[in-house]
């Protein structure tokens, strides 16, 4: 009877004690891949070697992902171009009334000044360009843009010396259906070699490449 008794305590403590850990567990939610209300909490700590950019660097080869494809076939030839630069987005603002303004110069990008990388001679609207390394900025207007290419590489933003502008090619502007948040440069394939086509918001302008 006694040993009943004090079984009987040892689980009714043991209960209790396991009822208090529940208790104090803080309530863990799951997230779902549907919930909008769930977020990520970010480190509060700074990076002590270089801060994150909010506009990320980027590149564009053409052919298209050509180091993965060099990396599979060491037979593959050199690529033709590559675009480098970096891409600012919209965060809720309009394209020309917060950020940019027709008529007005635009690096193409952020940060550094855009690079446009021609591993061969081309053609551009008729005008043979040399192969080289350019930097490569426009001037937007509603329904065309003037893209020109520029000597002055290495540079931070725009400088525009007109003195250094190697090419100026108009080019039309068309609205697109779809609404890019971030800017993008990229080559597209076509029928006499590729254009370079140039995205942001619901806006697309292409400059032919012929190679």
């Amino acid at each position: 009877m006694r040993t009943a008794v004090i079984l009987l305590l040892v689980a009714l403590i043991s209960c209790s004690c396991d009822s208090k850990k529940e208790s104090d567990k803080t309530p863990v939610k799951e997230v779902g891949k549907g919930d909008s209300s769930a977020a990520v909490k970010q480190g509060t700590s700074k990076n002590p070697y270089a801060p994150v950019d909010v506009s990320p660097m980027d590149m564009s080869y053409y052919p298209a992902d050509y180091p993965i494809l060099k990396m599979t076939d060491a037979s593959i030839a050199p690529p033709l171009a590559r675009i480098i630069y970096s891409r600012p987005h919209l965060q809720g603002r309009n394209l020309f009334h917060d950020i940019l303004k027709y008529g007005e110069l635009w690096r193409l990008g952020a940060n550094e000044a855009t690079e446009l990388d021609l591993y061969t001679d081309v053609t551009i609207q008729g005008k043979k360009i040399n192969a080289g390394r350019y930097v490569l900025y426009c001037i937007p207007e509603k329904e065309k843009w003037t893209i020109v290419l520029n000597s002055n590489i290495d540079s931070w933003g725009l400088h525009p010396d007109t003195a250094k502008d190697i090419a100026r090619f108009m080019v039309p502007a068309q609205q697109s259906s779809n609404s890019i948040e971030f800017f993008t440069l990229i080559f597209q394939q076509s029928t006499t070699g590729a254009d370079l086509v140039m995205a942001w918001d619901h806006v697309e302008v292409k400059l032919p490449i012929v190679f």
